[in-house]
């Protein structure tokens, strides 16, 4: 597991993904509704260490805890946290019925544009089960599948074979434009490098590329 502090109340964490076979990153946010973890995995092989040091934020910070999904496919982790704190479970519509049979639940089923914990905002996608998350406090998007680390500090688009046959990479980036009107400092990807200084120019190479 690595884990790095964004700044204060906001932090990365990777861990390795058996089904997938390789790291994913996660990420922890404290807000004024409490703690919230978007994507969250806890790392098999460091699992005693990861439940304590979350138990003392989730003491510290109060309030309820929250798991935002970005896509059904990375409900990772979440019915353990569920288990362990009662916590609620933030799904898009289109992918509440995945995601609350890998969770266990979802209490709380959203639109884009509905108010999230912490003052969150849920963007839409190509992918209709997909959204991107918007930070405000910390100017961060937090995307799950559409956008990934390149290898070389910058962004990509998923590749086409991620696609549903209706969508297509052309579709994704256009869905994704109208987040280049954000003040985008960090995107933190789940797949790669996260971007951690002036995301909104590595978005806009990618999302304004031929």
């Amino acid at each position: 597991m690595e884990v790095t502090q964004l700044e204060a109340g906001l932090w990365v964490w990777s861990a390795y993904h058996v089904e997938w076979r390789e790291n994913v990153n996660a990420v922890y946010c404290e807000t004024e509704d409490g703690v919230v973890l978007v994507d969250p995995i806890v790392p098999a092989d460091e699992a005693e260490a990861f439940w304590t040091a979350l138990d003392r934020d989730v003491e510290r910070v109060g309030g309820d805890v929250h798991v935002l999904v970005t896509v059904f496919w990375h409900t990772r982790s979440a019915k353990d946290v569920v288990e362990r704190y009662g916590a609620r479970v933030w799904a898009p519509t289109r992918g509440k019925g995945a995601i609350e049979r890998r969770a266990g639940t979802v209490t709380d089923a959203y639109r884009a544009g509905d108010r999230l914990p912490g003052g969150i905002e849920a963007r839409p996608t190509a992918r209709a089960a997909e959204v991107v998350f918007w930070v405000p406090q910390h100017r961060a998007l937090v995307p799950g599948d559409v956008l990934l680390g390149d290898g070389n500090g910058g962004l990509r688009l998923c590749p086409p074979t991620w696609l549903p046959e209706s969508s297509s990479v052309e579709k994704v980036a256009e869905s994704l434009r109208p987040l280049l009107e954000l003040a985008v400092e960090r995107v933190l990807v789940s797949h790669g490098e996260p971007v951690l200084t002036e995301g909104g120019a590595a978005l806009t190479r990618v999302l304004r590329s031929p």
